[in-house]
């Protein structure tokens, strides 16, 4: 199988593949996804596997960056993995992610993240599961009644893309959030020039939203806010619809402040789609992370990862104010000792006590690392 980027003009031949794995699209659908795609195209980061002239796998690598305690770590997304069902159980898939790996090494890439279909492939190469997109339903009336003032709001379209990433930026900065995700700048005019949508934007805040249901309920998509003023005026907009829609779907964080600001709160429903996380590159992963304020460690690790030789080896860890450096040293028997999947999971915030009970981690004194890479990382993002 020769695997390499797509020519724009090659892309329509991939709609059988995708239909065969993901199941088939409308002509409006597919259109919809060629306009969403083509920034992904002009980089060279849609990828497909061909046997002759035939496509048998494919894969893209969205250039994104993802907040961790509010510094924004280079990402490489991976999605649309695709293989050719009569072509499944010989290693293709196999092949196509050890590729994607290299590309996002070769793009400068610190981490990767990737929603998977399947998770034994994508840990057997150092991905592991990290964190997760919640979605919360609530009952439209609860939203209602939010008390809010009037903060300025104005409808938000292409032309408006550089400032809403700028906006939501500052929100997750501002916010110390870890996992979010930050999209291309050349992503967001497809975004926000969805008809179906409805987006709104504020001087520190965004809200996107759709109708769904057969119009009986609504999906909140977005609602990020820095201040307690906007994120009550853009909630306020979805409860309003209240009379029309009896639930609102949303995606939002796990601590989102929404959810502390209905009067009533009893019960609610929410769905979780996880998510993986691959550090590509250990030291420049670990520098460009934020830390808990307040926590100072130093630690001896010896890292395991036969994908990316790179990250193998004695490191000293060290973490202090708010910042994290990852530097070679000699050997030390002390060390604390985990592979790809280890230190992945451990930069996502998994405490050290699941590591150790799940054969991740392993020697050494490790207490102190839960403290320095404490996370509760969440995405708003599918891809």
């Amino acid at each position: 199988m020769e695997i390499r980027a797509l020519a724009p003009e090659e892309m329509e031949a991939t709609r059988d593949i995708r239909a065969r794995a993901f199941g088939p699209l409308t002509d409006a659908e597919w259109e919809g996804t060629l306009r969403r795609t083509a920034p992904v195209l002009a980089a060279g980061r849609q990828f497909a596997g061909f046997d002759g002239d035939r496509i048998v796998a494919t894969g893209r690598i969205h250039d994104m960056i993802q907040w961790w305690h509010g510094r924004a770590v280079s990402m490489g997304g991976i999605g649309g993995i695709t293989v050719a069902p009569e072509e499944r159980g010989r290693g293709l898939g196999r092949r196509l992610m050890t590729e994607m790996l290299e590309r996002c090494a070769g793009f400068g890439h610190a981490v990767s993240m990737l929603y998977p279909a399947t998770t034994r492939i994508y840990r057997s190469l150092g991905w592991e599961h990290a964190g997760a997109q919640h979605e919360i339903e609530l009952p439209a009336e609860a939203l209602r009644g939010i008390a809010a003032e009037r903060v300025p709001v104005r409808r938000a379209g292409p032309g408006d893309a550089a400032e809403v990433a700028a906006v939501i930026g500052r929100v997750h900065a501002s916010a110390r959030d870890c996992g979010p995700i930050g999209w291309h700048g050349s992503m967001w005019p497809g975004f926000l020039d969805d008809r179906d949508g409805y987006c709104y934007l504020a001087e520190d805040g965004f809200l996107a939203y759709r109708w769904a249901e057969g119009n009986t309920a609504l999906e909140v998509v977005r609602a990020v806010a820095a201040s307690e003023r906007t994120l009550r005026a853009l909630w306020a907009i979805v409860g309003s619809g209240s009379s029309t829609a009896s639930t609102v779907k949303a995606c939002v964080s796990p601590m989102d402040p929404v959810l502390w600001l209905p009067g009533e709160r009893e019960k609610e429903s929410v769905g979780r789609k996880q998510w993986m996380l691959r550090v590509v590159d250990a030291p420049a992963a670990i520098e460009a992370r934020g830390y808990p304020e307040g926590v100072a460690v130093a630690v001896p690790l010896e890292i395991d990862d036969p994908q990316r030789p790179g990250n193998s080896g004695h490191w000293r860890l060290e973490v202090k104010d708010g910042e994290g450096r990852l530097e070679r040293s000699g050997e030390d028997a002390a060390a604390v000792r985990m592979g790809a999947r280890g230190l992945s999971a451990l930069y996502a915030g998994v405490p050290v006590s699941t590591l150790r009970r799940v054969g991740l981690l392993a020697g050494g004194d490790a207490g102190a690392l839960s403290a320095a890479f404490a996370a509760t990382p969440y995405s708003l993002d599918y891809f």
